[in-house]
């Protein structure tokens, strides 16, 4: 279930630099989370310097790297790995795409099970069990 999406704007990073950000995102995700990496999925979504705005100038004019990304994980999971997530993404974007910390911005967008499906079925009868793990340990905290 774990998504996350990064935005780039086209043209500002080589291809396998973006690539090994993909990738090294999955990884972090799936540890992050602590589940299977098949559940991860990792999306980059370029768009044209003439279609993104940073600080009220068009990046066409002003070349201004500013990657924003989102990633959508189901309720219940803990502050602390959120807060985690957020903090490796920016790390991977600032290590792997050269960008100053400062520029890069990260978002959480939590779903209720109820509200999200795999395959077609919601997440809150497929991960049932998870999802009571979670809520007892977040309980216990």
């Amino acid at each position: 279930m774990p998504i996350l999406n990064i935005h780039l704007v086209r043209g500002q990073h080589a291809a396998d630099r973006v690539e090994n950000l993909l990738l090294r995102c999955s990884e972090a995700f799936a540890a992050g989370l602590r589940c299977p990496l098949d559940r991860v999925r990792v999306f980059v979504t370029e768009h044209e310097p003439h279609l993104m705005c940073v600080g009220g100038q068009l990046v066409r004019d002003a070349g201004v790297n500013a990657p924003y990304f989102s990633f959508i994980v189901l309720e219940g999971r803990s502050l602390e790995d959120r807060q985690q997530l957020l903090a490796a993404f920016t790390d991977l974007i600032v290590e792997l795409l050269d960008v100053p910390r400062e520029l890069v911005r990260g978002g959480i967008v939590p779903v209720a099970p109820a509200d999200w499906s795999i395959g077609g079925q919601p997440a809150s009868s497929l991960r049932q069990a998870e999802i009571e793990a979670r809520r007892l340990a977040a309980g216990n905290s």
